[in-house]
């Protein structure tokens, strides 16, 4: 009798595995029967480890997803961890999509009946406070989680950003726009909002590689930009080299000094934290001279279920932006007001952010498929970018999340 082969012997211990998990199958049945119960729009159809398909959902018309449950593990990991446990069993090929974007989708449309299940519970909850807490936005917190995400190097992002490496939702003002062209419309938007005449100042805080800089600069304004990374700063600096009015620096927003007539940050209040949104707004109504305006750009969580995502670590805070968190609008207004600027001419666009997020991911794809990206990124990172931009891309297509542009006008 022949011997049996290292190949047979390891499928043998898969099947040894599967049947393992399936002894809790009724278990996991419980949890698809809450997750059904959770979905009023749209619908999940699902291929079972044991072969057996079943659609939850399906009551009302919505986003309809397609999932391959390859193991019972999933479930767990997203019972136990939430979206940071269901992105890691999907790189561990527990579960598969042809389309995870409508899942995303799906689960941001129904956010409200879902919002349980997509949270860390116990002991992984308490773990994952504490390792979000390690990395708040204190001034030494700031530049490591900048760091950790901005400086993956100019040569990573500049295959997939636009040309004007603007990397925040682009505004398609109008059908058929280019990426480009909307994101030039953005930062019009940004620019317009300031109310700034030629030879007037501007602070811009967060300044990315510094596509609104040049181009307020260039229709005459003086423009400080202040950001925590050196490879931006630096793409800044070329960028604007030999044009007036534009200089930039290594400067946390708490210590800016000096007056100007309007602030710009355009998705930066996303990386200061619930903790230091008094303190970043604070630093916004201090620099802006009497009647200036500062023009914001801002994610924003829904309102209602905003404590229920603030006490727990999600997929992005875990894997992409350490520190950070999303904006209650509400509790963003108030703090505002007591720093003495009158919020004015809110303008949401969250379906530009979903095709702003669709052109990056395609530009990524084909980016990975020429072989343009460094080669120290391997094929997992490539992978957690290609999940965290089909993630984002569902978050807004669902309407969980926002972008708006709003107008902070100092009084007095």
């Amino acid at each position: 009798m022949n011997a049996p082969t290292r190949e047979q012997g390891r499928l043998e211990k898969q099947g040894r595995a599967r049947g393992l998990w399936g002894l809790f199958a009724p278990v996991f049945q419980r949890r698809l029967d809450r997750l059904d119960r959770g979905i009023a729009e749209g619908s999940l159809e699902l291929l079972l480890p044991s072969g057996r398909a079943r659609l939850l959902g399906g009551r009302a018309d919505g986003p309809a997803a397609v999932v391959d449950l390859r193991s019972w593990r999933a479930l767990l990991r997203l019972a136990l961890e939430g979206s940071s446990g269901w992105y890691e069993a999907w790189a561990a090929g527990e579960w598969a999509s042809p389309d995870p974007v409508q899942l995303f989708a799906l689960f941001s449309r129904n956010r409200a009946g879902l919002a349980g299940p997509a949270r860390a519970t116990g002991p992984w909850r308490i773990a994952k406070r504490l390792w979000h807490w390690a990395r708040r936005n204190d001034r030494d917190g700031s530049r490591r989680n900048i760091h950790f995400h901005y400086d993956l190097g100019n040569d990573f992002y500049r295959p997939w950003l636009d040309a004007s490496m603007t990397y925040s939702s682009a505004l398609f003002a109008e059908p058929g726009l280019s990426l480009e062209a909307a994101q030039q419309a953005k930062l019009q938007a940004m620019l317009d909002r300031t109310a700034t005449a030629p030879g007037e100042a501007i602070l811009e805080i967060g300044c990315g590689w510094g596509s609104f800089a040049e181009l307020a600069a260039r229709a005459g304004r003086r423009v400080h930009g202040i950001t925590l990374s050196t490879e931006q700063k630096a793409w800044a600096e070329a960028r604007t080299a030999g044009l007036d009015g534009a200089a930039f620096a290594l400067t946390d927003y708490r210590d800016v000094t000096g007056s100007f007539d309007a602030v710009v940050s355009i998705e930066m209040a996303e990386a200061v934290g619930r903790q230091y949104w008094p303190a970043y707004l604070a630093a916004i109504a201090r620099a802006l001279r009497p009647g200036g305006r500062a023009a914001l750009q801002v994610i924003s969580f829904d309102d209602a279920l905003f404590e229920g995502y603030a006490n727990n670590v999600d997929f992005i805070q875990r894997y992409i932006f350490p520190g950070g968190l999303l904006i209650r609008e509400s509790e963003f207004r108030r703090l505002a007001a007591t720093n003495g600027l009158a919020w004015r001419d809110e303008a949401r666009f969250g379906r530009d952010y979903a095709e702003t997020l669709k052109r990056w991911r395609e530009n990524f794809e084909s980016a990975v498929a020429a072989g343009q990206l460094p080669r120290q990124f391997d094929a997992r990172f490539v992978a957690l970018w290609r999940y965290y931009l089909m993630y984002c891309e569902g978050g807004f297509r669902g309407g969980g999340i926002d972008v708006l542009q709003a107008t902070l006008v100092k009084e007095g």
